[in-house]
């Protein structure tokens, strides 16, 4: 199974929808069921030309083809970015690629008032994450890799909390958030 693998690859499935915007740069919006991954999808293709890369699973992994470039962080160390990759499974959008994008935010998606975004602190980031994730939870190898990952990506990729309400004002509220 591929979960298995990604584990041993320092990579993860995540459920959630990725969004390639015109130049480029990929958003990752995660959540359960029911959250609002496909309606996120049909929002943004209906307000932008965006690639959707799947509106349901997305694997997450470091920018290997980017090896060389590298972000600087707030302590002036060097690290990796991530890339998000499409997967044939899709969800009630129906949208599936096999493309991949640089990963810039990821949003942790939730059904609320007033489109706000919170930035998650690392800690906090991880575990909304993990609850989203496919792990193999029988083994505490993979489990423990999993968590490790996730706390790579949390430290090269911003990850903020967003409580959307499902209309176009969500996708202005992301086209004109700055971090």
């Amino acid at each position: 199974l591929p979960i298995y693998r990604l584990t041993q690859e320092k990579a993860i499935e995540l459920h959630s929808c990725g969004i390639v915007r015109p130049d480029g740069t990929g958003n990752l919006f995660v959540g359960h069921s029911g959250a609002g991954k496909s309606t996120t999808t049909r929002l943004w293709t209906e307000r932008e030309d965006v690639e959707i890369l799947s509106d349901d699973r997305i694997i997450v992994r470091r920018d290997e083809d980017k090896s060389e470039v590298v972000t600087p962080c707030a302590q002036g160390d060097k690290k990796k970015g991530m890339r998000m990759y499409g997967t044939p499974w899709h969800g009630e959008a129906m949208y599936a690629s096999p493309g991949s994008a640089p990963l810039t935010r990821i949003f942790i998606l939730e059904h609320g008032h007033g489109n706000v975004l919170t930035r998650l602190s690392p800690s906090h980031a991880v575990a909304e994450l993990f609850a989203r994730s496919f792990v193999p939870f029988h083994r505490h190898e993979y489990v423990d890799s999993a968590l490790d990952f996730l706390q790579e990506l949390v430290d090269s990729v911003p990850c903020y909390h967003f409580a959307f309400e499902p209309d176009q004002r969500a996708v202005e509220a992301v086209l004109n958030f700055r971090d």
